[in-house]
């Protein structure tokens, strides 16, 4: 089911979202829910927060970018519970978007390797170093289960610049091809 992605106002992606139990009802589905909604969106990952859940599932798909980066064919992968340990000392600056900032996208600098903890699918743990390109979208969608989005990475002057297409957004006007609920 495709569901609704909350815009940039919503006091929900402000939130921290909490660890979720083996038991958590109809997860499978949710989970499954949350990739159609990203995929039909264009999206490469999707945290719950976005779909106006405060709790810690993340989903990515790293599969749409597999013609420039081989590495990423077959990528489709829940993280459930995720919490990033430690960063590495260097950053790289790359542009990102937002499926909860629609027409936004900033060159923000982020470290280029992680530690991170998490449960797939199947509740197995995992603990590991990540880098590159999937260290950077987990810690763009691991920060939504914080509270954190993209934008609050930029300085004062880009935020600036940007501050009008964000309170058009606070007015509900956001202009995208997906199906979002916005605060008005």
């Amino acid at each position: 089911m495709i569901l609704p992605i909350y815009v940039y106002g919503q006091p929900v992606l402000r939130e921290e979202a909490k660890d979720i139990t083996p038991d958590y009802p109809e997860l499978k589905e949710l989970i499954q829910n949350m990739f159609e909604t990203m995929d039909r969106a264009d999206g490469v990952g999707l945290a719950a927060p976005q779909i106006g859940l405060a709790i810690r599932v993340v989903v990515v798909n790293l599969d749409v970018l597999s013609d420039d980066m081989p590495e990423f064919k077959g990528f489709r992968r829940a993280y459930i519970n995720p919490h990033i340990l430690e960063v590495g000392e260097n950053l790289v600056s790359m542009e990102e978007g937002c499926l909860s900032l629609p027409g936004i996208h900033e060159s923000v600098k982020r470290p280029d390797k992680i530690h991170v903890t998490y449960l797939d699918e199947e509740m197995n743990p995992h603990d590991e170093w990540v880098e590159g390109y999937l260290a950077r979208v987990m810690q763009h969608e691991f920060d939504h289960l914080d509270g954190t989005m993209f934008i609050d990475h930029l300085s004062g002057l880009r935020k600036q610049m940007i501050r009008g297409k964000l309170n058009n957004m606070l007015k509900g006007k956001a202009r995208c091809s997906y199906k979002v609920k916005t605060v008005k």
